[in-house]
């Protein structure tokens, strides 16, 4: 049976020039990271849905601006594709050095980082350090598949 891909939106947080990042792995079992967001819910904008996801993730409380980029990953032995839409975000109110929970427990870790730092990481897109440091506009980012 065919299914949807199922959509869903990011952050792209820059706090004096170093990139904010989750780790959304229980009990840290994966290295890989990403920028805080997720899945959109019915009857509420991408900007609504996003505003919401990096509160519940960091803590934090953020404007929402431009699209920066359209990202498509999938894992064709599940079947599964998600298509994420970045925005740029500003930190409204929040500390994101302060020390923060996840309620629901999927983020386990947060920092922030340079585009040197990132550079060392396991991060995804494969697009990431271009996106948040790049010159502007929308990017795309074809279908690339999910890490496990």
């Amino acid at each position: 049976m065919a299914r949807s891909p199922r959509l869903a939106v990011r952050g792209i947080v820059l706090h004096q020039g170093r990139l904010l990042l989750v780790n959304a792995y229980p009990g840290q079992q994966s290295d890989l990271w990403c920028a805080p967001g997720g899945g959109v819910e019915i009857g509420q904008s991408l900007p609504d849905n996003l505003r919401r996801e990096i509160h519940e993730e960091t803590g934090l409380t953020v404007t929402v601006g431009d699209p920066a980029l359209v990202n498509e990953f999938h894992d064709p032995a599940r079947g599964f594709h998600q298509t994420d839409i970045y925005f740029r975000c500003i930190i409204a109110a929040g500390d994101p050095l302060a020390d923060w929970r996840d309620p629901e427990g999927i983020v386990n870790r947060r920092r922030l980082v340079s585009r040197d730092e990132l550079s060392g990481l396991r991060v995804k897109p494969d697009s990431l350090a271009d996106v948040a440091w790049g010159a502007g506009g929308i990017l795309y980012d074809p279908l690339e598949l999910i890490v496990p």
